[in-house]
């Protein structure tokens, strides 16, 4: 199984478990997890991010073999073109994870696209969680809305030679992302992390309008318990095929065709 939604490191506002590159490989292993993509959770409060980019390339070195590592990066912060470049070369980071409520800026900002294509032209995944925590259980110095989904579609159809995976997400079949004659491209996935599939089953709509293809397997962990998404899986009314492609090989195909030239 390829977890597409992990993290690693502290997070400014609660107490993390199992944050370290060992107590997660441990972890995944209680839920026979194979691989997830991690990102550094200290870079989503950090002013330079990339310090952040550098603790999780420390952190993971001696274990490659479990975590895929992705970039957090803000484009209104300076440099972020040499940063990108140290990760995307030096670390061999596969991703770029978007905060922009938490970095102050706008998907919209033409430096966050400028960013979004430079990464894409390195064939990376760009990544953007529509939230970090549920707005009612932040801390008091903070106080950061969910992304709207208008704003993530504008920056998928502005940049359709990039491939998006969009997490954290609840209400996607019922936005502009999924509704037909919205013009958004093919080029983004889903992950399953705050999907139902029960109540309301968005994953089965978002099965049925995206594609069995764009969906992936996401947990959140260590921010969230990882049961969740196992039971959503177990309740799916689809064949194993299906769900098998949910678990590992949607995203070994995403990421190996963000990295084709």
């Amino acid at each position: 199984m390829i977890d597409v939604n992990a993290y690693l490191g502290h997070f400014a506002f609660r107490q993390l478990r199992y944050n370290t590159a060992p107590a997660l490989a441990a972890y995944m292993d209680r839920f026979q997890i194979g691989r997830a993509i991690v990102s550094s959770a200290a870079a989503i409060t950090y002013r330079n991010p990339q310090a952040g980019n550098e603790e999780l390339a420390a952190e993971i070195e001696s274990h490659r073999a479990r975590f895929i590592p992705f970039a957090v990066l803000s484009p209104v912060y300076a440099g972020w073109e040499d940063d990108l470049n140290i990760c995307a070369r030096h670390f061999g980071m596969r991703g770029l994870r978007l905060y922009p409520r938490w970095h102050n800026y706008k998907l919209t900002d033409p430096r966050c696209r400028d960013m979004v294509n430079a990464a894409a032209a390195r064939g990376m995944v760009i990544s953007i969680p529509c939230r970090v925590e549920d707005r009612r259980q932040q801390g008091w110095l903070v106080d950061i809305p969910d992304l709207p989904f208008d704003e993530i579609a504008g920056l998928v159809r502005a940049c359709p030679k990039a491939r998006f995976l969009i997490q954290n997400a609840s209400g996607v079949a019922g936005s502009g992302l999924a509704r037909k004659g919205s013009a958004v491209p093919d080029n983004y996935a889903v992950d399953i992390s705050r999907l139902s599939a029960e109540f309301g089953n968005e994953i089965g709509q978002l099965l049925s309008i995206l594609g069995e293809d764009r969906i992936l397997f996401g947990t959140g962990m260590p921010f969230h318990y990882p049961g969740p998404a196992f039971a959503k899986l177990e309740m799916l009314r689809v064949s194993d095929s299906v769900k098998e492609k949910i678990r590992s090989k949607n995203a070994e195909a995403w990421l190996a065709s963000a990295q084709r030239p």
